[in-house]
């Protein structure tokens, strides 16, 4: 009796920390009332407190496990073999160009933690078109399917260094997420070259750091993320960021790019959540672009870990802003029974006011539902992801 009591409390405290981390349910209703702690006891009757949130509790029955291109299956005591231990094996090497490579493909229980990524170009035609994509418990339809750009939190194909709660891009050149990916019977994870002018990557470098579980509570979520672009936007037409996500589920955050096509200020339009059916209104609206990002009259560069600015740029090719904003809504995520629509208007303010705006603009959401998604949603061609975003060749000067 008591190794089947003391057995379920740390499956309990494990159940709790895993739903807490997705930001579920809460955590203290879901442990399991323990056994008697310090003498042996042969009796659960006597009541035990909850174990204390802020102690290093370990995980009944979780195995930690990494895949790399040296150890492709994450087996156990298989990590880099390669050359009798000696890196022999660290990178995928010239991923040619409509090459698709399996990065990951192992069987569940399972949660992804972290997943490291650098490739030896790191111009916009190679972040805007090395395509990531996820699959989970076998679903034939990609969960994930963004740029590997912009899923590591900068839009326009533009590296630069972002620290955030949960992209980060070290130094411009190592790209890492910490969503939590559970998977319940299978996880797939591949990636895609296509790139312009038939060219191959030289390099891609990865590790993907997960966890297996001996089972999953019933309303875990499943992570998705999705990539839009329109460019340009339709006069009085939301933007959409997010559009059919079946519930139940929760919208995590997104990134989202502007590339301002006039003066003036863009950023006017609200942040629109349509909720379990809303039509004409939504539930969630908010005050402005800006506003939704956590800042105030108007945008410059900053980071913090839930909502930053990355990119700002003015230069002589891109004469009016090319933008990089995200929002990470962990502390205060937007739940959903049965649908979400998420949308921004494009509205501007110049000399006369308020005016309707048609820019650029790009996007990436991220957001948890119940079930793997059975919508695949359009995916703009390698044309649409790089028009007007790639640095116009160099000419050479005038004799």
């Amino acid at each position: 009796m008591l190794l089947r009591c003391a057995d379920l409390t740390l499956k309990g405290w494990n159940m709790a920390r895993l739903i807490g981390s997705l930001g579920l349910l809460c955590a203290a209703s879901l442990l399991i009332p323990g056994c008697g702690r310090g003498n042996v006891s042969r009796s659960c009757d006597a009541p035990f407190p909850a174990p204390d949130a802020q102690l290093p509790t370990i995980p009944y029955g979780v195995e930690s496990r990494a895949i790399t291109w040296e150890n492709k299956t994450g087996a156990k005591g298989a990590g880099g073999m390669e050359r009798e231990g000696r890196k022999g094996s660290p990178a995928i090497m010239n991923i040619k160009n409509g090459e698709t490579v399996t990065l990951m493909d192992v069987d569940g229980p399972g949660v992804i933690r972290h997943i490291w990524i650098t490739i030896s170009d790191r111009s916009p035609a190679a972040l805007r078109n090395m395509i990531l994509r996820m699959y989970w418990d076998n679903n034939e339809v990609p969960s994930v399917e963004v740029p590997l750009g912009d899923f590591f939190g900068t839009a326009h194909g533009r590296a630069v260094p972002l620290s955030s709660a949960y992209v980060t891009a070290t130094l411009a050149r190592g790209f890492n997420c910490y969503f939590p990916m559970p998977f319940a019977t299978h996880a797939k994870i591949t990636v895609t070259n296509d790139m312009p002018d038939d060219k191959t990557l030289g390099a891609f470098f990865f590790q993907i750091d997960y966890e297996l579980h001996p089972s999953l509570p019933p309303n875990t979520g499943y992570f998705h993320a999705r990539f839009n672009r329109q460019n340009p936007t339709v006069l009085k037409d939301d933007y959409v960021v997010l559009d059919r996500a079946e519930g139940p589920g929760y919208f995590l955050g997104c990134v989202i790019g502007v590339r301002a096509l006039g003066p003036h200020w863009w950023g006017e339009g609200e942040m629109k959540f349509y909720l379990d059916g809303d039509t004409d209104y939504p539930t969630i609206c908010g005050t402005g672009t800006e506003d939704y990002f956590c800042a105030a009259w108007g945008m410059d560069l900053y980071q913090t870990p839930w909502h930053g600015c990355t990119l700002n740029l003015t230069n002589e090719h891109f004469r009016f802003p090319l933008v990089s904003m995200y929002r990470w809504h962990e502390k205060d995520p937007v739940y959903f029974r049965e649908s979400l629509r998420a949308e921004i208007q494009q509205i501007g303010y110049g000399e006369k006011g308020l005016f309707e705006r048609s820019d650029d603009w790009c996007s990436v959401a991220y957001w948890y539902q119940l079930k793997p998604t059975t919508y695949r949603a359009p995916f703009p061609d390698r044309a649409a992801r790089t028009a007007d975003i790639l640095d116009p060749p160099a000419t050479k000067p005038a004799r």
